[in-house]
C-alpha cells in the first residue's frame, strides 16, 4: 500500500496536531540556537583572540545566555522623551517576527511515515511547503528592513537615523544581487519550492557522476559565493555591519534601545543567521540529504542541523578575522561587482541549459 501524504482533507485532527507539534518544536529549537549562538560566538572569537570568553556562569560559561536574558528582562526599559513612542515600540517586533516566520518553509528532514487506523500517512518534516517558497523568503527578508528603518527614525537620534538610512540603502543594493544570484538555481531545478529544490539535488551530479550528489554548489559556485556574501550584508553581519558600526555610530539604529527591546534586535540578528544558513543549505548543499538520510529521518535532521551550524561558524569566523569595510566600498561592491556578476551568471546558466537541451 502506498503511503498517503497527511493533509487537512484526509485527517483534519491528525493534521492540525502534527502541524502544531512541528511549529512548537521548530520554535523551541530556533530559540535555543539563537540563545546559544551568542555563547558560541563569544567563545569562538575569544579563543581566536587568545582569550577564554565567558567562563564564570556555569561550566565554561554555558549559563551565560540565560543570565544575559534575565538581566535584559529585568533591566529598566527607557524610551527617549522625544521618540515617536508607537513606532519605537513596534520596530523591534517588525524585525524579529519576519526572521522567525521565515523558518516555516525550510524543510529540515525527509518525510516520516506512521500508521493510523490501518492507513499509512506521510508527515513532511517542514511546517509548510509553498510552491513559491523562495518568493516568500525574499518577501519576508524585505520586511525586516522596515523595522530597522523605523527604529532609526523613531528614536529621534542622529546616530540612529544614519544607521536606519544605511540599512535601507544596503538592503536595496544587496537584496537585488542576492535575488538574482539564486535565479540560476531555479533555472536548473525548474521549481520555486524549496522542498522540490532539495529533492532535485539528491540525483547524481550532472546526471552522470553517481558517487557525488547534484548539489548546486558544484554547478553554481559563483551563485553560491554571491548569495552567501550578499546575505551577510542583508543581515548586517561583519564585514558589512555598517548600520550599527560602533566606532562611527555608537550602536547605529539601536542606540536608544534598552531592556528587552534591545534584546529583540540581537534575537533577530541570530535568527536571521539561522535562516540564511538554512536557505543556503537547502539551495546549494542539498538540504537534509546525505548518506542514509532518506531511510533514517533523524539522520536527515542531523545533516540539516550540521550544515546550518557550519555556516554559522563561518559567519562567526568572518567576524573575528575580517575588518569592517567603508560605506563607499560597500555600495561600490554591491552595484559594480556583485550585481554584474549575478547577471552574467544568469546569462551563462541560460546558455548552458539551452545547449544541454
Amino acid at each position: 500500500m502506498t503511503p498517503e501524504l497527511l493533509s487537512l482533507a484526509n485527517s483534519p485532527w491528525i493534521f492540525v496536531g502534527a502541524m502544531l507539534a512541528k511549529i512548537l518544536i521548530v520554535f523551541i529549537v530556533v530559540m535555543l540556537m539563537v540563545a546559544y549562538a551568542t555563547w558560541v560566538e563569544r567563545k569562538v572569537i575569544g579563543h581566536m583572540q587568545t582569550r577564554l570568553g565567558p567562563m564564570e556562569t556555569g561550566w565554561h560559561g554555558l549559563l551565560q545566555p540565560i543570565i544575559d536574558g534575565l538581566k535584559l528582562f529585568f533591566k529598566e526599559d527607557i524610551i527617549p522623551a522625544q521618540a515617536s513612542k508607537v513606532a519605537f515600540i513596534l520596530a523591534p517586533l517588525m524585525i524579529v517576527i519576519p526572521a522567525l516566520i521565515t523558518v516555516a518553509v525550510l524543510p529540515f528532514g525527509p518525510d516520516v511515515s506512521f500508521t493510523w487506523k490501518g492507513v499509512e500517512y506521510l508527515i513532511p518534516l517542514q511546517i509548510t511547503d509553498l510552491n513559491i517558497g523562495i518568493l516568500y523568503i525574499l518577501a519576508m527578508a524585505g520586511l525586516g528592513v522596515y523595522g530597522t528603518v523605523l527604529a532609526g527614525w523613531s528614536s529621534n537620534s542622529k546616530y540612529s537615523l544614519i544607521g536606519g538610512v544605511r540599512a535601507s540603502a544596503q538592503m536595496i543594493s544587496y537584496e537585488l544581487a542576492a535575488g538574482l544570484s539564486i535565479i540560476s538555481v531555479f533555472m536548473l531545478s525548474e521549481t520555486l519550492s524549496i522542498r522540490g529544490i532539495v529533492a532535485v539535488q539528491q540525483q547524481p551530479l550532472w546526471g552522470v557522476i553517481d558517487f557525488l550528489p547534484n548539489w548546486y554548489v558544484f554547478s553554481q559556485p559563483l551563485a553560491f559565493g554571491l548569495f552567501v556574501i550578499c546575505s551577510l550584508a542583508e543581515i548586517n553581519r561583519t564585514p558589512f555591519d555598517l548600520p550599527e558600526a560602533e566606532t562611527e555610530l555608537v550602536s547605529g539604529f539601536c542606540t536608544e534601545y534598552s531592556s528587552m527591546k534591545y534584546a529583540l534586535f540581537f534575537m533577530a540578528e541570530y535568527a536571521n543567521m539561522i535562516v540564511i544558513s538554512g536557505i543556503a543549505t537547502c539551495l546549494f548543499l542539498g538540504g537534509w540529504s546525505g548518506p542514509f538520510a532518506a531511510s533514517v529521518p533523524l539522520l536527515g535532521v542531523a545533516y540539516m542541523l550540521g550544515k546550518v551550524i557550519c555556516f554559522m561558524l563561518f559567519f562567526i569566523w568572518l567576524r573575528a578575522t575580517w575588518p569592517r569595510v567603508r560605506y563607499d566600498q560597500l555600495m561600490q561592491l554591491g552595484w559594480k561587482v556583485f550585481l554584474p556578476l549575478a547577471l552574467a551568471n544568469i546569462v551563462v546558466t541560460g546558455l548552458v541549459v539551452v545547449l544541454m537541451q
